[in-house]
C-alpha cells in the first residue's frame, strides 16, 4: 500500500533535574557544593533513508516521543542525556510543522535529517551556583520541557523521467522492460494504484530513475479519478515523457488523448507544463501504428519516437533519448 501523506505527533523529552547536594566525606565536617546537571532531553528527528518507500509505517504509529534527560546526581554527577527519536522517511518527504504553519523541510538525499522537535535542556544542580559569596547554595533548577509538535508530511517521488499518458498507454510496461522494476500490469484503466520507480542504467557509469505517474485522465487536475494525488509527483522531475497509444483498444483518437493529458497538466501547473517534454508513439507492431504514428506526428507538429514495450522496437533508442534529456 502506497502512503503519501499522513499526520504525526512528536514530543521531545524533558531535560533532567539539577541536583541539590553537598560533599559528605568521612573527616570534613563542612563539604562544599556538589550537585551535578540534569541531562538534555533527546530530540526527534527526520532522516530520509533511501531504503524506505512510502509513509505507510507512519500511518500506523502517528505518535513519537523522545527519551527524557536523566537528573543529576551527588558527586558532581551529570545525569545521562536523552535518546534521541529518529523517523526514517522516503527521500523526497516534505516536513511541515501545523502548529508554526510552515514548511520546515524538503528532504531530497539520503540521509538527509531535520530535527522537528528540540529536546529540553537539563538543569544546573547547585554546584553550578557556587560563588566566592556564595559558597553554599541551595539553589538549583529543573529541566525544562522538550518541544512537541503536530507535524503533516506529504511524500512527492524523486524521478529523472516522469512518464505520463492515459491508463493503458503502456508505461508500466516501458517500467518494466527498461529498469529492475516490476510494476502490476493489466489492461484496465488504473491498474497502477500508485507510483512506480525503476533505475534504468544505460552503461556502468550512466543510470536515472524513471516513474510511471498514474491517475491521470480528464479532469485529474480537479481531483476526478486519481486526481491530483499523483499529479503532485511530476513536479520533482527533469523531463516528462508523454507515452500515447497508437491504436488504442477503445478507438480513440491518439491525437485527442494527447490533449487530453497535456491540457491537465496545463491546468495543475503553468511550470508543469514548461517542463521538458519527450513524445512517443507506443505499440508501433501493431498493424496500422505506423500510419497512426504519421498522422500524430504532423497533428502534433514535432517528431515522436516510435517503439513497442511489448517487443522492444526502438526501447535502447529511448533510454538514450531520456539520458541526454536529464544530462
Amino acid at each position: 500500500m502506497f502512503i503519501d501523506e499522513v499526520k504525526i505527533s512528536v514530543k521531545a523529552g524533558k531535560g533532567g533535574d539539577g541536583c541539590l547536594s553537598f560533599r559528605r566525606e568521612k573527616y570534613v565536617p563542612k563539604g562544599g557544593p556538589d550537585g551535578g546537571n540534569g541531562g538534555n532531553g533527546g530530540s526527534v528527528i527526520i532522516k530520509a533513508d533511501r531504503n524506505t518507500g512510502s509513509l505507510l509505517q507512519l500511518r500506523k504509529i502517528q505518535s513519537y516521543k523522545a527519551k527524557k534527560g536523566q537528573p543529576g546526581k551527588g558527586g558532581n554527577k551529570q545525569g545521562l542525556y536523552g535518546d534521541d527519536c529518529i523517523i526514517e522517511v522516503p527521500i523526497g518527504t516534505i516536513v511541515k510543522n501545523i502548529n508554526l504553519n510552515r514548511t520546515i523541510a524538503d528532504l531530497t538525499t539520503d540521509e538527509e535529517e531535520v530535527v522537528v522537535a528540540a529536546g529540553g535542556n537539563g538543569g544546573r544542580g547547585n554546584k553550578a551556583f557556587a560563588s566566592a559569596v556564595n559558597q553554599t547554595p541551595r539553589e538549583f533548577e529543573y529541566g525544562t520541557a522538550g518541544e512537541e509538535f503536530e507535524l503533516y508530511l506529504e511524500l512527492k517521488l524523486i524521478a529523472d523521467i516522469g512518464l505520463i499518458g492515459l491508463p493503458n498507454a503502456g508505461k508500466s510496461t516501458i517500467v518494466a522492460r527498461t529498469s529492475s522494476a516490476t510494476p502490476k500490469i493489466a489492461d484496465y484503466p488504473f491498474t497502477t494504484l500508485e507510483p512506480q520507480l525503476g533505475l534504468v542504467s544505460v552503461t556502468e557509469q550512466s543510470s536515472f530513475v524513471i516513474a510511471d505517474i498514474p491517475g491521470i485522465i480528464s479532469g485529474a487536475h480537479s481531483g476526478v479519478g486519481l486526481g491530483i494525488e499523483f499529479l503532485k509527483h511530476i513536479e520533482r522531475t527533469k523531463c516528462l515523457a508523454h507515452i500515447i497509444d497508437l491504436v488504442p483498444n477503445d478507438g480513440s483518437d491518439p491525437f485527442e488523448n494527447y490533449k487530453i493529458i497535456e491540457n491537465e497538466i496545463k491546468q495543475f501547473s503553468e511550470e508543469l507544463a514548461n517542463k521538458k517534454r519527450i513524445i512517443i508513439g507506443n505499440k508501433i507492431d501493431i498493424t496500422g501504428a505506423k500510419e497512426a504514428a504519421d498522422k500524430l506526428e504532423k497533428q502534433i507538429g514535432c517528431q515522436i519516437l516510435k517503439i513497442s514495450a511489448v517487443t522492444g522496437e526502438n526501447l535502447n533508442e529511448l533510454k538514450y533519448k531520456f539520458l541526454n534529456a536529464v544530462n
